[in-house]
C-alpha cells in the first residue's frame, strides 16, 4: 500500500474553511506558464505576491524573458479582476539576478541526474529565499508553482516546504498542483495568453540534457 499523502486533498481541506480568504500568500514562481493555473485557482482565496526568484537560470537573457512573461500574465490576470473575475489582486516581487548563488549550491553535483540531488538542492536555495521574505515581511504562508511539474518531484518539495516553515514560523501551503488537471489546464492558459514556454528548466544541466534528448530524438528519426 502507498504511503504517499495527497497534498491537494489535503489542500482542498485547507481551503474549504473561509478563515483562509484574504490572507497574504508569498508565491515562488518558476515561469509564468508554470503559474498560469496556480495564479487563477489561488487568487480566488488568497492576496498573491509573486516572488520570481530562479538564479538556476543561467543566462541573463533567459532570464530576462522569462520574468518578462511573468510580469505579462500577472498584468492580463490584474485586468480581468478589474473586468468583474473574483480574484484578489496579484503582485509581484523580482529579486536580483545571481546565478552564481545555484553555481555555489550545484558544485560537486555537476554530473546528477536530472530530478537528483541536485535538483534538491535548488528546490531548497528558492524556497528557502522564500520562507526568508514571508517571515520578514508578515506573510501568513508561502508555496511555490513548482509542483505543478510533472518533472519535480513533490514529495520533495513539500518536504523541503514544511521543514522551512516550521524554521521560520511561516506555514508552508502544502500542494501538488499538477493534481486536478492543474498542468493540463497550465497548457491551456499558456495558449490563452500566448506565453512564452520553454522546454527546459533552466539551469545549464536541464538544457543541456533537453539538447541530448532532441539530438536522440532526431537521429532515432532518420
Amino acid at each position: 500500500m502507498s504511503n504517499r499523502r495527497n497534498y491537494q486533498k489535503m489542500l482542498d481541506q485547507m481551503l474549504s474553511d473561509p478563515d483562509t480568504y484574504g490572507k497574504k500568500l508569498l508565491l515562488h514562481s518558476c515561469c509564468a506558464p508554470c503559474s498560469s493555473y496556480v495564479l487563477v485557482y489561488l487568487s480566488k482565496y488568497f492576496e498573491i505576491t509573486v516572488l520570481y526568484y530562479n538564479p538556476n537560470i543561467t543566462e541573463y537573457e533567459e532570464y530576462q524573458k522569462r520574468a518578462a512573461e511573468q510580469k505579462r500574465l500577472i498584468g492580463e490576470l490584474n485586468r480581468e479582476r478589474e473586468a468583474g473575475e473574483q480574484r484578489y489582486p496579484i503582485r509581484i516581487m523580482e529579486t536580483d539576478y545571481e546565478p552564481e548563488v545555484f553555481c555555489r549550491i550545484a558544485k560537486g553535483h555537476e554530473e546528477d541526474p536530472e530530478g537528483g540531488e541536485r535538483c534538491f538542492a535548488c528546490y531548497g536555495l528558492r524556497l528557502q529565499k522564500t520562507a526568508e521574505i514571508a517571515a520578514e515581511s508578515g506573510y501568513d504562508y508561502f508555496t511555490t508553482t513548482l509542483t505543478i511539474s510533472p518533472l519535480k518531484n513533490s514529495d520533495k518539495l513539500n518536504e523541503i516546504g514544511k521543514k522551512l516553515g516550521e524554521n521560520y514560523g511561516v506555514p508552508y501551503l502544502l500542494s501538488d498542483f499538477k493534481k486536478k488537471n492543474g498542468y493540463l489546464t497550465s497548457i491551456e492558459l499558456s495558449r490563452k495568453y500566448d506565453l512564452y514556454r520553454q522546454d527546459y528548466c533552466g539551469c545549464v544541466y536541464s538544457k543541456a540534457e533537453r539538447e541530448k534528448q532532441k539530438k536522440e530524438r532526431n537521429e532515432e528519426e532518420l
